[in-house]
């Protein structure tokens, strides 16, 4: 894992970026100074402060004799999945997704991830995929708990669509079906749901079912905090 923490080709990329910018006189001595100053570099910040808590968080399943961190320096899906996630997670700021990575880290550390294909599959799906894709995938797995859980009462309706209760879960997705049915079908193209459309009407007790797949399970299970 130290090598995770040695410059990357993002970082020799911003120092090839930096001297091209030098070359260029005056100006270029400037705009150097600019792009050091507004970048620094935020990559290696980035994968600094990702190692330190992905570190605190083995260091923490160790204490409580979950792994034993000798053992996982042999493990080679722990270590490609350290490694991929790593790469992943530098490349964004949303704490959802950073704590999604973090939780694979810690659930193949445990021995409670899906096969090493399955992981890497996964990994990717987290990488393309924006917090919405999560948030509605959590949803849709147990639309029932998911109310009972925000305290919130589901939508009583004797007929609707998906997308209605959606919007009554989520009421930011007022107004953005457009953005929803984009979500709605990748989640469905990469076998994480079954249904058709979110418009199709359908009755009361159908709105509130489980609707995941077998594949969309395992993803959730993979990116949510292990159970100790």
């Amino acid at each position: 894992m130290k090598d995770i923490n040695k410059p990357s080709s993002g970082d020799y990329g911003y120092a090839a970026a930096k001297a091209g910018l030098g070359s260029i006189p005056i100006v270029g001595a400037a705009a150097s100074e600019l792009l050091g100053f507004i970048i620094t570099p935020p990559l290696e910040k980035r994968r600094q402060k990702w190692m330190a808590e992905v570190g605190n968080k083995l260091k923490e399943l160790e204490e409580k004799s979950k792994v034993n961190l000798s053992g996982l320096a042999t493990n080679e899906q722990f270590i490609d999945t350290v490694l991929v996630a790593t790469s992943l997670a530098i490349k964004t700021s949303d704490e959802e997704k950073l704590k999604a990575f973090q939780n694979a880290i810690m659930n193949t550390a445990l021995g409670e991830s899906p096969d090493k294909t399955k992981g890497q599959i996964f990994l990717n799906f987290l990488d393309t995929f924006t917090v919405w894709h999560i948030k509605i995938l959590h949803f849709i797995d147990n639309p029932t708990k998911w109310f009972e859980g925000t305290g919130q009462p589901p939508p009583s309706l004797y007929m609707g669509n998906l997308f209605s209760v959606l919007k009554s879960a989520f009421p930011d997705l007022q107004g953005q079906d457009e953005l929803a049915d984009v979500i709605w079908r990748d989640l469905h193209d990469n076998g994480l749901h079954r249904t058709g459309d979110l418009k199709t009407t359908m009755t009361g007790d159908g709105l509130l079912a489980n609707r995941t797949s077998e594949l969309g399970k395992e993803f959730l299970k993979f990116i949510s905090p292990p159970t100790l």
